[in-house]
Order: structure tokens, then sequence, then C-alpha cells
């Protein structure tokens, strides 16, 4: 038995708690910007909420946009009859995707001249304009129209006729940073490839960049709208200062116990011994299931990279004593060894533990594959 429970309550407060910020001031923006929209991304099987029940429960909340990046996500919410707007965050350049996705009333993103061309040929087949949001690349170094270049956007959007520019988008690359210098020159050179395209005489439409954490640090950047996928878990990259409560606990139940004796090996690498003579008791969930699973080492710096090869050694040095813990009747438990694929091996001592008592394991839900059931529960 596996199931990551949602508690819906807590779900609510950190979308309320959102809602909040968003509303509370409005002094800094530019003085066109009077009102802000959220759209809520839910990408990644919504961000592990399950998909189709988590954005049917932001629409009971009052959100009205949502936001994906595959094809697959987009088709899936509108076989659900769920029709609200709808923007396909990353371009499509396949004529019979782009072609689907405008079939289902889905809102691409335009970044390129080639994605341009194709999404105007489809509306030119069926006699229609189309809305689509223009990707601007500010430094991220991914999809959209490099920023010192809006003269291109403009002979792409002018040469496009069947294309009405509904808004226009870019993305931070550090906006979880304690610094905000590469920040805030990502937020002028958008703001000044706006300028340009309006200087040209294109409507630019909805404008927005930030994402959970710039919406959370910046609120002076958030424009027209924002856009919000891991601050409704509450799981975020930035101190939580806001209040935001964690959403999922992975729940399984225990399939075995067995005493052992001090000394005696637990896991892979043999980097863990007993230190007396306990119980242990195993678990059938593992980091396939999304237990200590973190953002890839490849996504920062020189020194993340140094601090991550200390740490392990250091774990390694001190017996791979680690820090991960389950909840089993209201006590934490020690999780020992190395975490296997499908297993983790609980220190329960000489407690009054029992094979099919429930476990539970804080872990980050965009982890947890979605063949696993969500539960979600009013408590």
């Amino acid at each position: 038995m596996k199931a990551l429970e949602i508690n819906k309550k807590d779900l609510m407060h950190n979308i309320n708690t959102i809602k909040n910020i968003l509303n509370s001031s409005y002094k800094d923006l530019p003085s066109d910007i009077k009102k802000c929209e959220i759209i809520a991304v839910v990408k990644n099987n919504g961000y592990g909420m399950g998909l189709i029940e988590y954005v049917k429960m932001l629409i009971d909340e009052g959100i009205k946009f949502f936001a994906v990046s595959t094809i697959e996500e987009a088709l899936e919410i509108r076989n659900a009859k769920i029709k609200e707007k709808l923007l396909m965050l990353s371009p499509v350049i396949i004529k019979s995707e782009a072609k689907e996705l405008i079939e289902n009333n889905v809102i691409l993103t335009i970044s390129s001249k080639k994605s341009a061309e194709i999404a105007n040929k489809i509306a030119e087949e069926n006699g229609r304009k189309i809305k689509v949001h223009i990707k601007i690349d500010t430094g991220f170094g991914r999809y959209g129209f490099v920023y010192n270049n809006p003269l291109e956007i403009v002979e792409v959007i002018q040469n496009n006729k069947n294309l009405e520019v509904e808004g226009c988008f870019s993305h931070f690359s550090q906006s979880y940073e304690k610094k905000n210098k590469w920040t805030s020159i990502q937020y002028n050179r958008f703001l000044d490839a706006i300028a340009n395209l309006q200087q040209n005489k294109i409507q630019t439409g909805m404008l927005h960049i930030c994402n959970s954490s710039a919406f959370l640090k910046y609120p002076y950047m958030k424009l027209n709208a924002v856009r919000i996928g891991s601050a409704f878990t509450g799981r975020i990259s930035i101190t939580n200062l806001y209040g935001l409560k964690n959403i999922g606990i992975l729940k399984s139940s225990i399939s075995e116990i067995k005493a052992v004796d001090k000394g005696f090996n637990i896991g892979y690498s043999n980097t863990y011994k007993t230190k007396e003579n306990t119980n242990i008791a195993i678990v059938p969930v593992g980091y396939a299931d999304g237990i200590n699973i973190t953002v890839g080492n490849d996504s920062f710096r020189v020194i993340d990279h140094i601090r991550y090869i200390y740490n392990d050694f250091k774990n390694i040095l001190k017996g791979q004593k680690n820090n991960l813990y389950v909840k089993l009747r209201n006590k934490k438990y020690r999780i020992i060894g190395k975490v296997g694929l499908y297993h983790i091996v609980v220190d329960i001592k000489k407690d009054s533990i029992n094979i099919n008592d429930i476990v539970y394991v804080d872990v980050k839900p965009i982890y947890v594959p979605k063949s696993i059931r969500r539960e979600y529960l009013n408590e």
C-alpha cells in the first residue's frame, strides 16, 4: 500500500496566502499595471499533486489561468473537460502537434520564427486568428527570442498576421539566490524589449516574468501576471518567511521486522553498522518513490559541486548517518543505511511496532511517480 496524502486544508492555506501577498501592494509597480493575475503552473503532474484533481481544486479556489510544459499535460486537462485558459509554456515546432493544441484551445508560445510560421500556417488554413504568448530570452539561454534583438520579433509578428499576441514573458535563472543583481538585469532587459516592441506598434498584452521565488522575493516585478507553481505546495527554494505549509507526505506500511545485533551491516556498500542490538523495520518505498531526491547537481555553481562532494565524504566518515526520518505511531524514527530504489530500513529500537503499521515519509510531491495514488484529505 502506497499513496501520497495531500492535506486540502493546508493546500487552501497556501493558495490564500499567495493571493493575500499578490493583493498586498501595487505601489512599486509601473503606473500602467493596475492588477495582477495568477497563472497556475501545473507541469509535472501538477507539481506532483495529481494533475486533474489539483487543477479542479485550484479552479474551485478562483484560479482561472493555467500553464503546462508538455503536450500530454495540455491534452490531459482538455480531455478532462476543463475549459479554463491554458498556456503551453514550451514552443511547438511539429505542425501536427501545434494543430492538435490549437484545436483544443491551448495558447501557444512563440519563441522563434519557425514556431510562429507553423502556428500562423495552421491559423491561416482554418481561416482564423489564434492567441499566442511571445517568449523572450533575457539571459536564461533556453527558449525565446534574444532580448537585444526586438526587431526580429517585430518582423516575425508583422509577417504572421494570423497571430494575436495575448502576452509576452521571460524566465529568471537565479531568482532563488540571495543576491538580486542578475535577476534585476533580466527584469530590466525584459522591460526594455517590451518598450521596443510597443514603440514598433506591437501589442504586447499580458506581461509575466516572475516564478514563485521571484514573486515572493521581488513583488515589484510581478507585472500583469505571476506564474505560481512550487509556492502552492509550500516547497520553495528560498527561505519560507511566508507561513507556507509543506504539502504532500508519502504513506506506506511495514513489510518486515527483525532483530539484529550490534555491528550489523545495513544497506548497500556496508556504510552503516548498527550501534547496538536493535530491531529494524523494512518499508517498501525508496528513491524510486521520491525519497531523498534533490535537484540535480548540474543545476548549481562550482561551489555547490564541492559542497556535495564534501557532504558525501563527511557522511561516509560518519558511517552514513543521515537526517532522514519516518513518522510512525506519532513518533520519529531514523532511516538507517542508504535509501534503496524500492526499500528503506528504519531503526525502531525495542519499541512496540508491528508489521503493517502505517509509516509516513516526507517527500517532495514533484518527485513522486504518477503511478502512486494521490489521496486528498480534509484535515
